[in-house]
């Protein structure tokens, strides 16, 4: 055998073995979800104002599910994203108040995959739980770059957490994630990167390039500035895009596209009935991108949800499941690889409308759907009526009652836990510091919220009286002193008492302290709060010991003291 024999030999052993190398290498995951953008805000499903070519391109090459559902508000969804279990199972019931925490004992996606070697990143919204262990730390992120509640004051320059540390960044918030989430993916470990995009959700803000493009158009303020935050938004989905492609890692990259909720207002969705917050379709379908090394791009028309999410990318990793978990979703795998026996199934809804009841509720398969708002029941064919013209409970009794005895019977199983959501946890020592929002509190007395409802980043006022206050309800884990701090204003002299189960401190406050109002750059008017620089106001130190504890806030005297609470802060 000559040398030239054996050297073609080698090269075939050789590129063999690096193909080997090369399919075994695990599958990297990346996972985009936008905040609040609707079915209808792309190009691809046939908006004729906006422009998201880069999105398009990656449906293109995806296996793109039809008729994908979520839930209609941002937390739930999330839930059901990360554990492939319905939200109310999880813990997790709606946006504010708690409401939105996740039961620590839930197995996330990120948990998951970091038990099997991945490196795994959260780069901007969570909306799960501000506290460890409830926030991403807590629940399987190595790195989380983001914020933990539905939504952030501001996108330029704004402040956020760095895993347990407030950082300040520079620049438009979409562009910050997006830089975070490519130096991220840059490690050879395999990742899982979770991109949590703030837009387009308010506050409305987006550079004026993007704004003046779509208000050249004739549009409202309000529609020219979404979809200019849609536009940045496919900027940067390009951008994560580019950089897989011009890596090489997108040939061994899982990349999903979606979004958490219908349209935050009325606008085009395809005619769909619905917008976000709404139990309709075009509440809950949502844009569902999956693109999947090997996989060819097409449309699939079966239904499939936000609970599949998990199990799907397990079946593609080649990660068992453990039995011990109850996932309410199914692999898509044997549907995307060609399954024609794939079985129909029902999609249940849930929707708090500030107070938690058992409906609004909905139930949903492949041909139709089951609205229960109210006294009012509504039972449409999705297949001859998408857009929910015609109500047909009248004429298929039967089919509805049926439907309606699932959904109760489903809504049974999955509050079996309760729905009271997990106490705060302080005490953990790999957390330096734990924020005590007025949000996570609960008011006694006239004590209300600057913002009416109490959404994320508001704060308290109205101590008129001692009978007026904010408590906060927590679980210490272990014995830990803190240095505790009020974020605060007032105008005149104050007397406040903190109370912590029966025992009770004075904190005498003598000058005046400010909240210096952060410049927003809106382009519409807020329902929200206004961002503020809040003055911390020592109260003192304070052994905090294991078990349960109740910490109050009141006034003792001073009442006309213009008294406002952003949070109590807890520090080691």
């Amino acid at each position: 055998m000559n040398k030239n024999h054996l050297s073609l030999i080698f090269y075939i052993f050789f590129w063999v073995s690096c193909q080997e190398k090369v399919q075994e290498r695990p599958l990297n995951v990346l996972l985009v979800i936008t905040d609040d953008q609707g079915w209808g805000d792309l190009s691809y499903n046939g908006n004729p104002y906006v422009s998201t070519p880069n999105i398009d391109n990656l449906a293109d090459s995806s296996v793109v599910f039809d008729r994908f559902y979520v839930s209609p508000v941002c937390a739930p969804t999330r839930a059901s994203l990360l554990t492939g279990r319905y939200h109310l199972a999880t813990g997790t019931t709606w946006v504010t108040h708690r409401m939105e925490v996740m039961r620590e004992e839930e197995l996330t996606i990120a948990e998951l995959l970091k038990a099997e070697g991945y490196k795994t990143g959260l780069f901007g919204k969570w909306h799960q739980g501000k506290q460890f262990p409830h926030d991403p730390i807590g629940q399987g992120f190595d790195e989380f770059f983001g914020y933990s509640e539905g939504h952030i004051n501001n996108y330029f320059d704004t402040k956020l957490t760095h895993n347990f540390s407030e950082v300040q960044t520079t620049g438009y918030l979409p562009d910050v994630l997006t830089d975070k989430a490519i130096a991220f993916m840059k490690s050879e470990e395999p990742f899982f990167t979770m991109v949590s995009y703030n837009t387009p959700h308010s506050p409305f803000q987006v550079p004026d390039r993007y704004f003046d493009k779509y208000k050249s158009m004739e549009l409202p303020n309000k529609e020219a500035c979404i979809y200019g935050m849609v536009e940045n938004l496919d900027e940067n989905i390009g951008r994560l895009i580019d950089f897989l492609n011009s890596t090489g890692k997108m040939n061994n990259t899982i990349v999903i596209f979606m979004t958490d909720n219908g349209p935050n207002g009325i606008r085009y969705n395809g005619g769909m009935k619905g917008i976000k917050g709404h139990i309709d379709e075009g509440g809950v379908r949502v844009p569902f991108f999956i693109k999947i090394p090997g996989v060819e791009g097409k449309k699939l028309e079966p239904w499939a949800g936000h609970i599949d999410i998990l199990p799907t990318l397990a079946d593609f990793l080649g990660i068992a499941l453990p039995e011990n978990v109850d996932i309410h979703g199914k692999s898509l795998k044997p549907l995307i690889n060609g399954d024609s026996l794939w079985i129909d199934r029902y999609f249940f809804t849930h929707q708090v409308v500030r107070d938690f009841d058992t409906i609004p509720g909905a139930v949903r398969n492949q041909e139709f759907l089951l609205t229960i708002k109210g006294n009012e029941k509504a039972l449409f064919n999705l297949l001859e009526d998408p857009e929910q013209k015609t109500n047909i409970l009248s004429e298929f009794e039967g089919t509805a009652e049926d439907l309606e005895g699932r959904y109760q019977s489903w809504f049974k199983e999955m509050t079996k836990k309760g729905i009271n959501p997990p106490l705060i946890q302080v005490g953990h020592h790999v957390v330096p510091t734990v924020c005590l929002p007025a949000p996570d509190g609960e008011l006694f007395g006239q004590v209300h919220f600057k913002g009416v409802m109490g959404w994320a980043n508001d704060w308290v006022l109205g101590f008129d009286s001692a009978d007026d206050k904010v408590s906060w309800e927590m679980l210490v884990v272990e014995d830990t002193n803190y240095d505790i701090f009020v974020e605060m204003v007032n105008v005149k002299p104050l007397g406040m008492k903190v109370e912590m189960n029966g025992e009770s401190m004075i904190i005498q406050v003598d000058k005046k302290n400010e909240g210096k109002e952060v410049p927003s750059l809106d382009k519409v008017p807020r329902s929200e709060v206004y961002e503020k620089e809040w003055p911390w106001v020592p109260v003192g130190k304070k052994r905090f010991e294991k078990g349960k504890v109740l910490l109050s806030l009141s006034l003792e005297h001073g009442f006309d003291s213009g008294l406002e609470i952003k949070s109590i802060i807890l520090q080691k």
